[in-house]
């Protein structure tokens, strides 16, 4: 056993007390504590570290050097050579413990059912922990049987057992893959049914990591990722989801197992009534265009239209320059305002005798602005005053006019 890492010998041990050797500043600014001996478990084999305190600092993460070997603790005070109290945090350990063992059962699941080897874990506390095996493509009831495989194994209640090895006793033991060391070689066994070379920390009963909750799988490169969630963190999960739902089941006065059905039917109203509403907003925009051309004034054989409009959507002011072309003889300059952002589109019939796309450069010219489009339909902006919104309007009616 290493005897730098106590806590593989005492892993339920919390509180010691700690002779602080060597207070040091890291490269990248952090303060670091070396002790005497520590049961913190460092940042490693994919798990996070350890929290806590020592003394009046708060240790905020730790990790192994190997020149000198020690555990280095990152601290956020100063904490002077001398003997201190040391709380290592309870809840953060279980959950990390929990998840350990439950990427251990669930490795051992996924190998057993669909043959895949695990490539890669990480264990996380505070979201959810990740496993990652050859790419394949998992169904959900594939992760629905792997799931359930491994809580029937958490409803056992099976013992957790860790122990070291000699290399020789090594091929004694049905190791679920190689370790990656070749001395003080750490067993993790659940009680005759996984057992894998690790120096995590471990639930002492599979029943003590509660449930196992998959929750979707992702493609990275050649791997395909599992998400899941166990004990505390699943339990907590299961609460916020249980409080959202019953809050909408309570705002659509029905029971959380009709939610689904219910939604659904609102989504597809929600789709109808929309459907309608761009129907009822195209028909307005068709009579609002028919009203600007019939208020527009006539110049020999064109129509011109140009007019502005406050905080309108580009959207709206195409769909009525496209209604506009479309109208004999008719030439228009629509603009709309947002402060001093402005958008332009000009639309001309084709026989109006002007060409939409150099009228709209002609007026962008004026401000530094940027556009494009074609002979019959254009659109562009840029930045203009008030003052400059007129006189470009102005510009735009002599450049419109039929010449004589």
């Amino acid at each position: 056993m290493d005897a730098l890492l106590l806590y593989q010998q005492e892993p339920q041990r919390l509180e010691f007390e700690a002779v602080v050797q060597q207070q040091l500043r890291l490269p990248d600014g952090r303060l670091g504590l070396i002790l005497e001996q520590s049961f913190f478990y460092p940042t490693g084999g994919g798990q996070e570290a350890d929290r806590g305190s020592i003394g009046p600092a708060q240790v905020v993460d730790v990790f192994k050097q190997d020149d000198p070997p020690a555990l280095v603790h990152i601290v956020d005070q100063p904490v002077p050579p001398g003997k201190y109290p040391a709380h290592i945090d309870a809840v953060r350990r279980l959950r990390a413990m929990q998840h350990h063992t439950a990427q251990h059962l669930l490795s051992q699941c996924f190998l057993r059912l669909f043959n895949l080897e695990t490539q890669s874990a990480n264990i996380n506390v505070d979201s959810p922990s990740t496993v990652d095996f050859p790419y394949t493509v998992l169904s959900p009831a594939d992760l629905q049987r792997a799931e359930d495989l491994a809580n029937q194994v958490i409803y056992e209640n099976r013992q957790v057992k860790a122990y070291f090895v000699s290399p020789e006793a090594l091929s004694q033991v049905p190791l679920r893959r190689p370790p990656k060391v070749s001395e003080n070689i750490r067993i993790i066994e659940i009680d005759g049914y996984e057992y894998s070379a690790c120096g995590g920390t471990h639930v002492l009963q599979t029943g003590a990591i509660g449930v196992i909750k998959i929750l979707r799988t992702e493609r990275q490169n050649e791997k395909t990722r599992v998400h899941f969630i166990a004990g505390m963190q699943a339990l907590e999960t299961f609460q916020d989801y249980h409080a959202a739902l019953g809050g909408m089941a309570v705002q659509l006065n029905v029971s959380i197992p009709e939610l689904p059905q219910v939604v659904l039917r609102q989504a597809e109203q929600l789709k109808g009534a929309q459907k309608e509403l761009q129907t009822l907003r195209l028909e307005r925009l068709t009579w609002e265009a028919r009203s600007l051309a019939e208020e527009a004034a006539w110049h020999g054989s064109r129509r011109l239209v140009i007019q502005s409009f406050a905080a309108r959507p580009v959207s709206e002011l195409r769909t009525l320059a496209e209604h506009l072309k479309g109208l004999p003889g008719t030439a228009a300059v629509l603009a709309g305002v947002d402060g001093q952002k402005l958008s332009l589109v000009a639309a001309c019939a084709p026989d109006s005798g002007l060409d939409a796309r150099t009228l709209l450069q002609a007026l962008l010219a004026e401000i530094g602005g940027r556009g494009g489009g074609d002979a019959q339909l254009a659109q562009g902006g840029g930045a203009a005053s008030s003052e400059q919104l007129q006189a470009l309007l102005e510009h735009a009616r002599r450049l419109m006019q039929p010449a004589g």
